[in-house]
């Protein structure tokens, strides 16, 4: 084979690539490790749920630990995505992963009563958790074939939602034993992660190609094909210019962008605000306990949970596109029955339990279709940039849910509104809104990308006219 040709020729033999052993080893190193950093940023509610009465904190004390994660989340998005598009994928989840481990670890060390130093490494945790999801989105969209992408990228997304279960699991059997300090401690087990990443994680190809770095992009597919250097295609026209790295880029294609941003806004403050009130609303239908009301709650989590996997299923025989505009309007839909049929039974059974199952579903599940739909229709070079503008909007819209919840509930606490029978109605009808603007931005803003191949620079995918297939064919 010659030792010349053009990328689109290494990377069409890279996209050839079967799932053999070599793949789904790192599949499973990206799956554990955005387990394991979803551990370390879940654990903290539950740590604070035991220090805020030894340490006699505030309310706002309290919040200040457990909103800084998320700020700094919202803060390394946006640093990780660009540093990630100039640096390379696997440098900064290396990073990143120590960074989450070492600031999670460090609050086991926090002096009695400190909570400005907690509140001060809950912000270096949420800083590391963007590092290490900015660009393991942007990693497994350009290490899967085009064939498989659809589902195997919306999968993974699968193991975030883990990372919150093996949280739980651990806080209800280690707490008694260890105390909150230990369970704290248990954060460092990420590093392990960093060490595995460092050795065994491939770096992209295709970011090594958008990079112009082709001797190094030849022997990443040597490897991942198994075959010998030189009967792999070795590019030889560099870019025109070094690829930049400022997040203006992403403004360049404000088609896109805004679908960026009112997506992920629009579902994070939904699904947020579902999470936010649901268990208190049930516990003032039910009239049960609050203890009780999450016990009904399990089953609205566990619908978001299962419809990661299934809506993740759907994509790979419909196309992102119509599985987010379904993710949008079907929960808009629910969210209304919620609003109006709150006091309702069917069999004896509240509508608003069967309402919020099916909203969560949907909602919620629709995540793993959008997480990587959206480095899909921004394309290699910046990929990045735009996974950490999604988690940026995702951010946002966790704080803005409550926010204005609480403006609409009239509470005094813009923090955790108190749900009322009253403001139930509005309430929900907000959501609704929000999950509707999600499926319209499917819908009028949102190309395609199921079954085309990942677009390297500044090309965007076309929309394909009705009724027909894009360029790959669909699985």
């Amino acid at each position: 084979m010659t030792h010349t040709a053009r990328s689109e020729d290494l990377l069409a033999a890279y996209d050839r690539a079967p799932l053999d052993r070599r793949y789904w080893i790192t599949f499973c190193l990206l799956a554990v490790g955005l387990a394991l950093d979803f551990f370390d940023f879940i654990i903290v509610s539950y740590l604070v749920a035991v220090v805020g009465p030894q340490w006699h904190l505030t309310y706002g004390q309290g919040a200040a630990m457990l909103l800084s994660g998320g700020f700094g989340a919202i803060v390394g998005a946006l640093a990780w995505g660009s540093f990630s598009d100039a640096w390379g994928r696997k440098n900064l989840l290396v990073v990143g992963t120590f960074i989450c481990a070492a600031g999670s670890g460090a609050i086991a060390l926090v002096p009695d009563g400190n909570w400005i130093l907690f509140t001060v490494l809950r912000f270096v945790v949420g800083v590391g958790l963007a590092g290490c999801t900015t660009p393991i989105t942007a990693l497994i969209v350009e290490l899967t074939p085009t064939r498989h992408r659809t589902f195997i990228t919306g999968f993974l997304v699968v193991f975030a939602s883990l990372g919150a279960l093996i949280a739980a699991l651990v806080a209800a059997t280690l707490l008694g034993l260890l105390g909150w300090r230990g369970v704290a401690a248990v954060g460092v087990v990420p590093a392990v992660m960093g060490l595995l990443f460092l050795f065994f994680l491939p770096e992209s190809a295709r970011w090594l190609v958008a990079k112009g770095r082709f001797a190094e992009a030849q022997a990443t597919v040597a490897r991942t094909l198994g075959l010998p250097l030189d009967q792999v295609p070795l590019p030889s026209t560099l870019p025109a210019s070094e690829p930049g790295h400022s997040l203006i880029e992403l403004l360049a294609q404000p088609r896109l962008f805004w679908l960026t941003v009112i997506t992920w806004m629009g579902v994070a403050t939904a699904i947020y605000g579902v999470y936010l009130w649901g268990p208190t609303i049930i516990a003032l239908l039910l009239k049960i306990p609050a203890a009780q009301a999450a016990h009904a709650f399990v089953y609205v989590t566990l619908g978001g949970i299962l419809g990661k996997v299934l809506l993740s299923l759907l994509a790979q025989k419909i196309g992102r596109k119509r599985v987010g505009e379904i993710q949008g309007y079907v929960a808009a839909v629910g969210l209304v029955i919620a609003a109006l049929c709150f006091p309702l039974t069917i069999g004896g059974f509240p509508v608003f339990i069967l309402a919020l199952v099916t909203t969560v579903f949907f909602l919620d599940g629709g995540a793993s279709n959008l997480a990587p739909y959206i480095v899909e229709v921004y394309g290699v070079r910046l990929g990045a940039r735009s996974a950490g503008l999604s988690q940026a909007a995702n951010g946002v819209g966790k704080i803005l849910g409550p926010l204005c919840l609480a403006v609409i509930a009239g509470a005094d606490n813009t923090l955790s509104p108190q749900a009322t029978a009253d403001a139930v109605l509005p309430a929900f009808l907000f959501l609704g809104a929000c999950a509707l603007a999600a499926g319209l931005a499917f819908s009028f803003l949102g190309p395609e990308t199921h079954g085309q191949p990942l677009v390297q620079g500044h090309e965007e995918h076309s929309v394909p006219p009705d009724g027909l297939k894009p360029a790959e064919g669909r699985s």
